[in-house]
């Protein structure tokens, strides 16, 4: 023991400016290792987005109501807290009313209540207006990037440690004994990794170096990562989050918990900015049918936020059929609707995005303990498809988890109060009820509303029966001679637009000399298989043109990868029909930068 304060004394000074320079908190206990530095916390949350700060703000107000001096830490991916969030979003408020009741008097960006609520179905030149099955009364029309920004305020006003930039990449054994402080740390990715001990218990998460480049070498601004030990790790990395995938494997949760795979979808977004005369602050407008196929589950909405903003989108289900399908384009022909295109002349676009959501609902919730930690969020996927909404479930999630991880940390009870938690809480009722919306759209558009129409109106959740859903995503991609190519109209420049300009209204970055985060298995599918059989899906799954097959040798077409292009949607990691692609989390600070989506 004296050997390693003796070492922790030399290296303390070496220790605080590799921190000051990496934005890591400086704790009140740390442990060195040969290879790398050693932070000490009681809970580590991994992501700042709804759900973790959630569990930031609820462990720091567990704190205050026992007198208990937790600290409470956010790590975070984007380059600030929102860079990295999209969503529709019609907020409902019922999880923010339990974790905040005050939200109205602290100036939450959430004063746009909900004024319409409209369904259309369309067809090629018309809308037809349907009964609207949402119950949007008492809803916001809100930008969840600047929700997540509050929340974060308020949740370092509590006293919780926020640390934007940084990302996660995989988890550490733990081969020693170590001291350890009372703290709660909540990061935004640089590229992180999972910490685990000689028992397999995960015991906090690794930064990856800083200061690598594409050649593997050391650059003049090379840092070392560090590890970020807690008794405690909360995953919060939102749907399909790399951390989470890898522990839900490990472990076997979706078996544990008895789930299904998850299914998920892509949801493309645009903010644009409208005339004076067409704006209805809170008028809320959902569709299906055009421009998608009757076999192709998905639909557009567009909300009317403050400001004469507007948000429109196309969501389209990730198990679609036809490899020729590009949502990008799908998107740009639903702005030329007659019934779209008339509240989009003569305004301008603000912002576009992309990420990918998780649909599998109930049947798709795995086990989200882990030995040392637990998913929460749509890492787990709480999202209520029906609703179209699944901020105020993951949200709760995080306030379930955190009152299971309190009782842990501070008394010593069963993380797994958790799992106990969420089975006799409002989300699993919610979620029971809507459980069988999605699957029955694996008939068909048509079967699909019948039956969702028959379970909302008359058997309102009731059924005993539980559908099952379909094949995974990337087995449901037909192969190309299937199918017929589809010829997609040049943009006009006006309301369509080409993806490099869209990807400028992103304000996506990545540093160009690093290590790609975008992976092959085996770099020779995409020109053996891909590309022969399924006529280069990436080249138009991917809403960022990241994947493009150019010619290289004899004319022969190769994949090139222009992972600068990256949304983090994680599409290609979901929809690959050979699941050869791995997503992993680029360098801390790249990406989109959100700032009303």
């Amino acid at each position: 023991m004296l050997k390693f304060i003796s070492h922790f004394l030399k290296s303390k000074s070496n220790l605080k400016s590799t921190l000051s320079n990496s934005r890591v908190p400086i704790s009140r206990n740390f442990c060195t290792t040969p290879i790398r530095d050693s932070i000490e916390y009681d809970v580590v949350i991994v992501g700042a987005g709804p759900a973790g700060l959630s569990a930031a703000i609820r462990l720091k107000q567990l704190c205050r109501q026992n007198d208990t001096d937790l600290s409470v830490c956010v790590l975070e991916k984007g380059a600030e807290v929102g860079a990295h969030i999209l969503s529709g979003n019609v907020f409902e408020p019922r999880a923010l009313n339990e974790l905040l009741p005050q939200w109205k008097q602290q100036e939450a960006p959430i004063t746009t209540p909900v004024s319409s609520d409209k369904f259309w179905f369309l067809t090629k030149n018309r809308a037809i207006s349907l009964p609207s099955p949402f119950n949007n009364e008492g809803n916001y029309v809100i930008s969840l990037s600047q929700l997540v920004r509050w929340m974060g305020e308020k949740a370092e006003e509590l006293g919780v440690e926020i640390y934007p930039g940084f990302a996660a990449s995989e988890v550490f054994l733990h081969l020693f004994g170590c001291c350890f402080s009372i703290s709660v740390i909540v990061y935004r990715c640089i590229s992180l990794q999972i910490l685990y001990d000689a028992n397999d218990k995960v015991i906090g998460i690794g930064t990856n170096d800083m200061g690598i480049s594409k050649d593997g070498s050391k650059k003049e601004n090379f840092q070392r990562g560090v590890e970020i030990k807690g008794r405690m790790t909360l995953l919060s990395e939102g749907c399909r989050g790399s951390l989470s995938e890898q522990i839900m494997k490990k472990y076997n949760l979706r078996e544990k918990g008895g789930a299904e795979h998850q299914t998920y979808a892509l949801g493309i977004k645009e903010v644009w900015e409208i005339d004076e005369e067409k704006h209805q602050p809170g008028a809320v407008l959902h569709t299906l049918g055009w421009p998608l196929d009757h076999k192709t589950y998905g639909g557009s909405f567009l909300y009317h936020m403050k400001d004469r903003q507007i948000a429109l989108g196309l969501v389209v289900a990730l198990n679609y059929q036809n490899p020729f399908m590009n949502p990008y384009e799908e998107f740009q022909k639903l702005k030329h609707h007659p019934a779209i295109k008339p509240y989009l002349e003569g305004g301008t676009v603000i912002q576009y995005g992309a990420r990918t959501l998780n649909e599998g609902g109930f049947q798709s919730i795995p086990y989200p303990v882990f030995p040392g930690g637990a998913i929460i969020g749509c890492s787990a996927g709480f999202l209520n498809v029906p609703k179209i909404k699944g901020t105020h479930t993951a949200m709760k999630s995080g306030m379930l988890a955190a009152e299971a991880a309190f009782g842990a940390v501070n008394e010593g009870l069963d993380m797994n109060t958790y799992w106990d938690a969420l089975r006799n809480s409002w989300i699993w009722e919610e979620l029971y009820k809507a459980r069988n919306y999605r699957p029955a759209f694996k008939y068909g558009l048509i079967p699909g509303l019948a039956l969702s129409g028959l379970e909302h109106y008359i058997l309102k959740g009731r059924h005993p029966i539980t559908l099952k859903h379909g094949k995974p995503d990337h087995e449901a991609t037909n192969a190309a001679q299937l199918h017929s190519p589809i010829h997609y109209p040049k943009p006009d420049g006006i309301l369509s637009f080409d993806v490099p300009t869209s990807l400028h209204r992103s304000n996506t970055n990545h540093e160009h000399d690093q290590p790609p985060h975008l992976r092959l298995r085996d770099p020779k599918i995409p020109e053996l298989t891909n590309l022969p059989v399924y006529a280069a899906p990436e080249s138009r799954y991917c809403p960022a043109r990241v994947y493009e097959y150019v010619a290289a040798e004899q004319n022969k077409l190769k994949l090139q990868i222009n992972a600068q292009n990256c949304l983090h949607c994680k599409a290609c990691d979901i929809k690959d029909p050979k699941q050869n692609i791995k997503w992993t989390v680029p360098e801390g600070g790249g990406g989109p930068g959100y700032s009303v989506m």
